[in-house]
């Protein structure tokens, strides 16, 4: 049995090393890992498999930064040679991103089954690219591993029939609870209270004007706000005219490192999909500059508040974490650590 996985962000490697670790376990499995590139910054891709502990990518097709059309035309051509040349059994591919549905597609038209690990997640919002990949590789996915009970109700509504939906669970949770013993203080200056900022969504990093507005309003709440630069900010951050009190700016991070501060930080205030998960498990305050969310179990059940542009909302919510009356949540059902396992057994059971 010989399988494919396609990663090329970061949230695809930390939810393919439990999947791959799983499988690695099963007789007569043969696995091949494609990193696409589509994120080509060391720390955002090579550390990561470093720390994961997983193989390095047996192929990297370096497609690096492109707009949407070019990036997913350049993945399309390189994964068909791949898969020609390799004739799996099956495609697995992460998440939502563009090396997500470019794969999808190219081994559909092989007639090669596509399996998709999390599955059915719904923002309804179609201005998002990360919508588009979703809705195009589940309605092309042969077998659809979802995280929680709304995806397998999304997809049952879009007309999936349900002998193709398995609830797995998250299997990014996965790594967290396997590697959150082994995070590493960064070699930074840190307050005893910190507020972590993360920020990539071009509807929040893209308009000199909001990004402004947003580092603003946080710097005056007089707490350290640690910021891990996105590659897309950096640029846009050098043309903002006005000294931060409080505002630390920093590259990007490790993934212990990060998990190190989402750890031991007062709150985070975010537009990732992943950390509104990961901040779930952690029982830490999660602030979301978005207006909606594909994973909606984090506020439902989770720690997380949409907050989108309301920044009253955003210093009010910061106020109450400081006054100890913010809801922590609780962990969604078969976010246990447990998932990767699950999704090798689903696998292998569907294609034997």
């Amino acid at each position: 049995m010989k399988l494919i996985h396609i990663v090329g962000a970061r949230p695809n490697f930390i939810k393919l090393a439990p999947v791959y670790f799983a499988l690695k376990d099963k007789a007569k499995v043969e696995q091949i890992i494609v990193h696409t590139g589509q994120h080509y910054d060391d720390i955002m891709s090579k550390v990561f498999f470093d720390e994961l502990s997983i193989p390095k990518p047996d192929i990297n097709l370096c497609v690096g930064s492109a707009s949407h059309a070019v990036q997913t035309a350049k993945i399309m051509i390189a994964v068909e040679e791949v898969f020609l040349k390799e004739c799996p059994d099956a495609v697995i591919v992460y998440g939502d991103i563009n090396s997500t549905m470019a794969s999808a597609i190219v081994a559909a038209k092989l007639n090669i089954k596509v399996i998709h690990i999390e599955a059915g997640l719904r923002s309804f919002d179609n201005e998002m690219p990360e919508e588009t990949n979703r809705i195009i590789t589940d309605r092309i996915a042969n077998l659809l591993l979802t995280p929680s009970e709304d995806g397998d109700d999304n997809l049952k509504r879009e007309g999936v029939s349900e002998n193709r939906i398995i609830r797995i669970g998250n299997v990014m949770i996965d790594t967290l609870l396997r590697l959150l013993p082994k995070t590493k203080k960064p070699s930074i200056d840190i307050s005893e209270q910190f507020i972590l900022l993360t920020l990539h969504r071009p509807s929040n990093v893209d308009d000199i004007e909001t990004l402004t507005n947003i580092l603003m309003t946080l710097d005056k709440n007089n707490i350290q706000i640690i910021f891990p630069v996105h590659p897309r900010t950096k640029k846009l951050l050098e043309k903002i005219d006005v000294e931060f009190k409080n505002l630390q700016f920093h590259s990007p991070m490790a993934y212990l490192e990060f998990l190190y501060l989402q750890k031991n930080c007062m709150v985070v205030v975010t537009d990732s999909g992943g950390i509104q998960e990961e901040t779930t498990v952690l029982r830490k305050p999660c602030l979301t500059l978005r207006d909606n969310t594909e994973r909606p179990i984090t506020i439902t059940q989770g720690s997380n508040t949409l907050i989108a542009s309301d920044f009253d909302l955003l210093n009010q919510k910061i106020n109450d974490i400081k006054k100890g009356v913010y809801p922590l949540g609780s962990t969604p059902e078969l976010w246990d650590g447990n998932s990767g396992k699950r999704a090798a057994e689903a696998i292998v059971s569907f294609l034997d």
